[in-house]
């Protein structure tokens, strides 16, 4: 499914019929905010990699090229739902109130988690491990159910879930599983599969003889596949998908096709396994560019263009700021959101560690 075409001009295709009336919800506003979104993360990205690079992270993960599919999606939510990202969902996690530098100090190390997702338009944690977040995602879903929190008739206080995840963890068990109990319990629950073509250095033509988005008819559920880089789509098709699952209408499926520019992470080199052909028919399908034209065709005036520029970039000299300003953490964190509740054996072990930190004081062995 695709609204706008690779040149920026909206002219939507045969699949787009039945999602062109969520555009309506829309206002030009709207637009201004998913195209800065857009800008800015990118520059964050930027940013963080050079971070990496001089010492100051252990890791970086780039969204380069991901951001019209993460921005669509992400503003086609509700302030009740609950998203379960991957790992490279970094505009998804500002837009629902998330502060990027969490994201460093998790990378950093300085944390055994980042954030608590209550506090954060229930942003769930980053999974590094590939495709758990799909079972995490299934679980909370099933819990709506129980909860009654969910199908009540009220679009504006039910609840859904959607869940990241990329071409590489579609091959994965826990994301099969996650789906034949999605179908079995007709969960509120979206999968918003982004086939970014590289799972490391694995094509996606070697891990599916098929569109993935085909794979969702198998399970008994509903598979869309949209144009990843055209961030109306990805809204309009959410919007709709989200809609159902909140209605009752079990979950769905949707594989945005878009592409990884940079490295799977900095500790990968794209060069060794890529097509240099490939890449740059990709960066010619920029979601950025292909948004920016659009809005210039409606006649949104260049001083703001250029005000978004200059944001991203204060943006990124905040964020370089307050990273090099990140410092260790007080031992007794590890201690910290273990149970929701106290609990006795925890403040015991914590008892302990501070009488045997305390025993090295006054250089006693």
């Amino acid at each position: 499914m695709q609204l706008l075409s690779t040149e920026g001009v909206f002219r939507p295709n045969d699949a787009a019929a039945e999602f062109l009336p969520y555009l309506d919800r829309l206002t030009e506003d709207d637009y201004r905010r998913f195209y800065r979104d857009m800008v800015v993360v990118r520059k964050f990205d930027t940013e963080a990699a050079n971070l990496q690079r001089q010492g100051q992270l252990a890791l970086w993960v780039p969204s380069h090229g991901q951001e019209a599919a993460q921005v669509g999606s992400a503003y086609a939510t509700r302030s009740q739902d609950h998203v379960f990202p991957s790992y490279r969902e970094h505009v998804v996690g500002m837009i629902r109130g998330l502060d990027l530098v969490d994201i460093l100090r998790m990378l950093r190390g300085v944390t055994l988690g980042g954030w608590n997702p209550e506090d954060h338009g229930n942003f769930h944690l980053y999974t590094l491990v590939l495709a758990s977040q799909t079972l995490h995602a299934t679980g909370y879903a099933m819990g709506m159910q129980l909860d009654g929190s969910t199908a009540t008739g009220n679009p504006e206080t039910d609840q859904a879930v959607i869940v990241y995840y990329g071409d590489g963890a579609s091959s994965q068990g826990d994301a099969n599983e996650a789906l034949v109990f999605a179908a079995s319990y007709q969960t509120p629950q979206v999968f918003f599969l982004q086939n970014n073509h590289w799972a490391i250095s694995v094509p996606v033509s070697r891990q599916s003889r098929s569109p993935l988005y085909l794979r969702a008819g198998g399970f008994g559920m509903p598979g869309t596949q949209v144009d990843g880089n055209d961030v109306l789509a990805s809204y309009a098709v959410t919007a709709k998908s989200m809609d159902d699952a909140r209605a009752g209408r079990g979950p769905a499926l949707i594989e945005a096709l878009t592409y990884r520019v940079g490295a799977h992470t900095t500790a990968d080199d794209p060069t060794k396994y890529r097509d240099p052909e490939e890449l740059a028919h990709w960066v010619a399908r920029d979601p950025i560019v292909r948004f920016r034209t659009y809005l210039q065709g409606l006649g949104v005036e260049q001083e703001f263009l250029d005000s978004v520029d200059e944001e991203a970039a204060d943006y990124a000299s905040d964020v370089r700021r307050r990273a090099l300003e990140i410092r260790a953490p007080e031992r007794s964190v590890i201690f910290d959101n273990v149970y929701a509740e106290p609990h006795p054996l925890i403040a015991e072990q914590k008892t302990w560690l501070e009488r045997y930190e305390a025993s090295f004081e006054g250089g006693q062995a």
